[in-house]
C-alpha cells in the first residue's frame, strides 16, 4: 500500500532511485556521476525514494530507474534523509569540482 502511494506522488516523467538494501551500493563519486549522467541527458525531476525496513515490493523495484543502497543495515527513516541530504551536497561539491577528501 505504502509503494502504491508514493508511485502516485512521483512527478510524471521523473525518474525513479529507490533507496533499498537491494540496490547498487556505490561510493560518493559514482553517485556524483549518476547525477551528473541524468543532469547531462536532460533529466527535469529526479524522486528518490527511502525503503522501509523490509525494502520495497518487486513491483516497486521494478518500476524504479536505479535502486541505490546505503548498507545493508537498517537505517531509520530520519536519518536516511539526513545521510541522502548530505550525499546529494557532497555530490554536487564532487561535481562542481571542490575537494574531495578521498582523492577522486
Amino acid at each position: 500500500a505504502e509503494a502504491a502511494l508514493l508511485a502516485a506522488a512521483l512527478p510524471k516523467g521523473a525518474v525513479l532511485a529507490a533507496l533499498d538494501e537491494r540496490g547498487q551500493a556505490m561510493g560518493s563519486p559514482d553517485f556524483a556521476a549518476m547525477l551528473r549522467r541524468l543532469a547531462d541527458a536532460g533529466t527535469r525531476d529526479l524522486a528518490l525514494a527511502i525503503g522501509g525496513a523490509d525494502g520495497f515490493g518487486s513491483e516497486f523495484r521494478d518500476r524504479a530507474d536505479y535502486l541505490v543502497s546505503l548498507g545493508r543495515m537498517v537505517w531509520p527513516h530520519m536519518l536516511v534523509r539526513v545521510m541522502l541530504a548530505e550525499q546529494l551536497y557532497r555530490a554536487a561539491t564532487i561535481l562542481a569540482g571542490g575537494p574531495y577528501h578521498r582523492g577522486d
